[in-house]
């Protein structure tokens, strides 16, 4: 491969309507950089193919026969540390979206939108980076301040002032570059606040991070 080529995400794709995989498929393998490697009809089938392929990312439909979407993420997770999981839903559901991010799923993707929003999931997911539709993040967001009126516990305070405000941006998606722009400090000073974060928290990527600045509240909707 040349090595101004992007790297080719392979990609499981489980959902029990052969119409609906042929579909996405197509949307999929026409971009570049993802390709589907693997087909499922349900959930038990996804996680055989996940041990008998090299995948880089799941994408599984939340209801299906036998094991149903967010049953196999909880099983990917489990066996494949490192592999992605995107969850496609036709239903916009609060229940399903937190029970997915439960489940170790950085995306959820609605399949009324899929044409528009799943090759960006995909190569968000693939960053590190969670991809969720605006309505999902108010979701999270009213869910943080509900547990917060009802005097749920909110997260002590472990990162200085300077990190919560590199974290926001970080959550927010901005790069290295832009949040250094922005608060008027090098990049290599940003790289260090990330790290110490990540350390602080025990977290291991930009994707943590922002479920924890979500939870946190400092993401607003």
């Amino acid at each position: 491969m040349n090595a101004s080529e992007p790297a080719v995400t392979r990609i499981l794709l489980a959902d029990d309507h052969a119409l609906v995989r042929r579909g996405v498929r197509l949307i999929l393998d026409g971009e570049p950089d993802l390709s589907v490697v693997a087909e499922a009809g349900d959930g038990a089938e996804a996680v055989a193919a996940a041990r008998e392929h090299t995948v880089d990312l799941a994408v599984l439909d939340v209801a299906m026969p036998r094991m149903t979407g967010l049953q196999a993420a909880r099983e990917l997770s489990a066996r494949h540390p490192g592999l992605r999981i995107l969850i496609l839903s036709m239903y916009d559901n609060e229940q399903y979206l937190f029970e997915a991010l439960k489940a170790g799923a950085s995306g959820y993707v609605l399949k009324s939108v899929a044409d528009r929003d799943l090759v960006e999931a995909c190569r968000a997911a693939m960053r590190g980076e969670p991809f969720l539709y605006p309505g999902a993040v108010t979701a999270l967001i009213r869910s943080y301040l509900d547990r917060v009126r009802q005097g749920g516990e909110v997260p002590e305070r472990v990162l200085t002032a300077r990190e919560e405000e590199v974290l926001k941006l970080v959550a927010e998606g901005h790069s290295s570059k832009e949040i250094a722009e922005t608060l008027v400090i090098s990049v290599k000073t940003v790289e260090r606040h990330r790290a110490n974060m990540l350390h602080k928290l025990g977290l291991r990527d930009r994707l943590e991070l922002t479920r924890y600045a979500i939870r946190a509240g400092l993401i607003e909707p």
